[in-house]
């Protein structure tokens, strides 16, 4: 049997475990999400911000989050995720230039997101561009690194005296303004067939108790080698 065609039993027969209303929501939102943009955190010192983020990516349809771990931890506070771990794919790296290049390397330009002199405001960003959205520290912003790889930078316009926001009330801002307007385009931003039915075999198994236990007999019954 083919590659392919053992992936769509193996996903029938694990969403023979899900309730029809369940699978057609997945189904859904996965109409909505998109990779035309992805979010890049940089070395985020708080951990609930990190996972803040990564709940806004779920909320707005942002379907990739890319986490640089360099200097601080790599957990993701559950409670305030509120689940979105389950239906966003992170991607950890172990430096800054790892990441770059692997956006890159996707086709993704660099914008920073910074209060800086050259930047772009947020409601004029150009939203036709692959674009991974770098946001920093909450205290010293991007590093220099980044900074200096960067093909755009981006700001939110602020009229009061403090000239700055928390890092996931930032993100939330920025990722809400350019999905909004993302859909309301006529740009080619949906998933592809590809990219759909690998996230409902991902989200199946997520939803699965005991998903471990299953796998193995749906291997055994069908003479399949681990």
């Amino acid at each position: 049997m083919k590659e392919k065609d053992w992936e769509i039993e193996y996903l029938s027969y694990l969403e023979g475990f899900l309730t029809e209303n369940r699978i057609e929501k997945f189904l859904k939102i996965l109409e909505q999400r998109t990779n035309h943009f992805t979010i890049a955190l940089e070395d985020i010192y708080q951990l609930h911000n990190t996972s803040a983020v990564m709940r806004s990516c779920e909320v707005f349809g942002i379907q990739n989050l890319h986490v640089v771990e360099e200097k601080y931890g790599k957990t993701i506070d559950k409670e305030i995720a509120m689940g979105a771990q389950k239906w966003v794919d992170v991607t950890r790296y172990n430096s800054n230039a790892e990441c770059v290049k692997a956006l890159k390397e996707q086709g993704y330009q660099i914008i920073a997101t910074t209060p800086h002199n050259d930047s772009c405001l947020l409601h004029e960003f150009d939203i036709t561009k692959r674009s991974a959205l770098f946001f920093g520290t909450e205290r010293k912003g991007l590093s220099d690194e980044v900074m200096d790889e960067a093909d755009g930078f981006l700001k939110i316009p602020m009229v009061g005296f403090t000239e700055s926001l928390n890092i996931s009330v930032s993100a939330a801002i920025v990722i809400q303004d350019i999905t909004s307007r993302l859909r309301q385009s006529d740009i080619d931003w949906k998933l592809t067939e590809d990219e759909i039915f690998s996230r409902r075999l991902a989200w199946a198994k997520n939803s699965i108790r005991d998903i471990k236990r299953i796998e193995e007999r749906y291997m055994e019954m069908n003479n399949i080698p681990e």
